[in-house]
């Protein structure tokens, strides 16, 4: 039978089949340019890797007016190409063979077929993930906190509510408390009759600030107010003997520990008097002895330091002296505005706010420790920085190795507040240090004795994966999983060698850490690098891990944001969803797992248009 169309000339149709041969040949032309690589790749995931390349090698060309012309003749637009590159060119050259009634050469004989490419990434799925849930697809990661070793009801819960895989961070905690918590595990899947895979994300380059000198000892005492400042209910105080230190009871939210006769001579309605920080005087009314403490109540606002003298009085007469000892440190953190200078220490030293003399002129700016050495050898001037998930922003203005200065260009309107332990993002620093370090190494023959798969964070290139099938493989441990957690600039720019040299040992997943990649590639455009992710893993036939704040408010606070809700959803295009720690953790597992499992109804990937790859290009790495 004679097909016809009347939407595009003979011409037209011409240019088309052109332009899909330029298509196909190039596909070929980057496999052959790969056969060595090729040749390195683990046989049973060859066919995915050649079908990565050819997927790549059309990704470097923008087929969105030759997508429209496909379209008006009623054939494929190539928008789900990535399972199947070759075999998509294939067909639709064929079409348009019958539609010219001319040939264009033998076809390549294409590595996998609409069929067998969606199997692929399914099969390296399971083997990575484990088995498909009964409801859907996609599976659910929960990160354990510290209580999953000694909490075995809630590993329980978790693994009732849709739990697929458990997530131990290895930058906290130690083995002892890792192997309890798996240990809880194994006991739940007995009990529950599901299986749950384990993975074990090493704890990678630290990069973060410092500690901050403390600014004093000293504790704040308050009753609570109405919205018109007047007293509502007296603070409780639990007044506990320095030598025996006792937990307060449940709801009691300040506790002094004194030192000396006072506590052993008190009776209810008893006054303890003392002189605060700001030189005013204050009470407290004891109430009711509990053992050798006692609860007490105040009505006015007091800051108590370390070493303040106390007295009890009863009817106006002395019973008892001490003095308050241990009170916690404070530590403030440092200010700052848009146009202030930071300095970052290399020598691990306490940070401290601005010093300005009695004038307000300034004596010596913020400064703080970076925890990373790197970042002393190889950050330049002009480059950004970033810190606390990119709540606040600056510019490098000078490095001498030793120090780097930061000009502060990005804040809140009312300023911001660094804090130490949070994150820095050196986005524009191509950093060049080796993502396994001595932790990781240490701590890798106790995770390979855990874990069904391997996390390695701040993957930058593909030595990084190549370092850690090393070490798995000294360890007798290759057949291991390893996820490559995507959450700095270059790894997303080196991300077609990254899974090159992932498939050499598979099996292999990828992580889209959403929270640091946000900071490193601009908020702006996170949304469009995730997608790219996406698209060049399910053209590799590699699972893809959703995380960073899915539900996090739900999480923590116990009810999501519409947007979170949307966001959640949108996790049916990876294979896996990770959800962070939070008190109504097994809540929010349940919750995502309809959401899931009605989304599974809707969708099986996007169909989108192709325009120009910004990574589409193998570089040398």
């Amino acid at each position: 039978m004679t097909m016809k169309t009347t939407q595009l000339t003979p011409r037209q149709l011409e240019r088309l089949v052109a332009q899909l041969g330029t298509l196909r040949d190039g596909a070929v032309k980057l496999e052959q340019a790969y056969a060595a690589e090729l040749a390195q790749i683990e046989p049973s995931h060859r066919g995915s890797a050649r079908n990565f390349l050819h997927y790549l090698s059309i990704r470097q060309h923008d087929i969105r007016s030759l997508q429209q012309d496909l379209g008006s003749l009623g054939l494929s637009s190539l928008g789900i190409l990535q399972p199947h590159a070759m075999s998509s060119l294939n067909s639709v050259m064929a079409i348009l063979e019958q539609l010219t009634g001319r040939g264009f050469g033998s076809a390549p004989e294409p590595p996998v077929d609409f069929h067998t490419g969606p199997l692929l990434l399914r099969d390296h799925t399971r083997a990575l993930l484990g088995p498909e849930p009964t409801d859907r697809l996609v599976r659910i990661m929960v990160t354990m906190p510290s209580e999953a070793a000694s909490d075995s009801r809630l590993v329980h819960d978790l693994l009732l509510a849709g739990m697929d895989v458990m997530r131990i961070n290895c930058a906290h905690d130690g083995p002892e408390v890792w192997a309890a918590m798996v240990e809880n595990l194994r006991r739940a899947e007995r009990e529950v009759g599901r299986s749950c895979r384990i993975q074990a994300d090493l704890a990678g380059p630290k990069l973060r600030t410092g500690s901050i000198r403390a600014s004093g000892r000293v504790i704040r005492l308050a009753p609570k107010r109405d919205v018109f400042g007047r007293l509502a209910v007296a603070g409780k105080v639990w007044l506990t003997p320095a030598e025996a230190i006792v937990p307060p009871p449940r709801g009691i939210r300040f506790t002094l520990r004194i030192e000396g006769n006072c506590l052993v001579q008190l009776a209810p309605g008893d006054l303890i008097c003392f002189t605060d920080a700001r030189d005013q005087d204050h009470q407290l009314r004891v109430s009711e002895a509990v053992g050798a403490c006692w609860l007490a109540e105040i009505e006015r606002t007091a800051y108590v330091e370390e070493g303040t003298s106390v007295s009890a009085a009863r009817a106006g007469e002395p019973v008892g002296t001490g003095r308050v000892v241990d009170v916690p440190e404070v530590v403030s953190p440092i200010e700052l505005l848009a146009g202030d200078h930071l300095v970052l220490t290399r020598a691990d030293e306490p940070g401290a706010n601005a010093e300005r003399d009695a004038d307000g002129r300034l004596i010596s700016p913020a400064h703080i420790h970076c925890t990373l050495d790197a970042a002393f050898e190889q950050a330049e001037p002009g480059q950004s920085v970033w810190f606390d998930d990119g709540k606040i922003g600056g510019i490098v203005s000078q490095a001498d190795g030793e120090r780097i200065t930061v000009r502060i260009t990005h804040t809140g309107p009312q300023g911001a507040k660094l804090r130490a332990e949070k994150g820095i993002n050196f986005p524009d620093t191509a950093l060049r240090m080796s993502a396994l370090t001595d932790k990781d190494r240490n701590d890798l023959p106790e995770v390979v004795r855990l874990a069904d798969m391997v996390a390695l964070s701040f993957v930058r290139g593909p030595a990084d994966v190549e370092c850690l099938h090393d070490e798995l493989y000294r360890l007798g441990a290759s057949h291991l999983g390893i996820v490559l957690k995507i959450e700095n600039r270059q790894a997303f720019e080196n991300l077609p060698h990254i899974l090159l040299a992932s498939l050499h040992s598979p099996p292999v997943g990828v992580m889209i850490a959403r929270g640091d990649l946000a900071v490193e590639v601009g908020f702006e455009r996170l949304s469009e690098v995730q997608q790219e992710i996406l698209w060049l893993c399910e053209a590799a036939h590699v699972p893809v891990i959703w995380a960073t704040q899915i539900l996090e408010g739900m999480a923590k606070k116990g009810s999501p944001s519409r947007a979170e809700v949307s966001d959640a959803a949108m996790s049916i295009l990876a294979e896996c969803a990770m959800l962070n720690k939070g008190p109504n953790i097994v809540e929010t597992v349940r919750f995502l797992n309809g959401i899931i499992g009605r989304m599974d109804e809707h969708f099986a990937k996007q169909q989108p248009t192709l325009r120009k790859l910004a990574v589409a290009q193998l570089k040398d790495a």
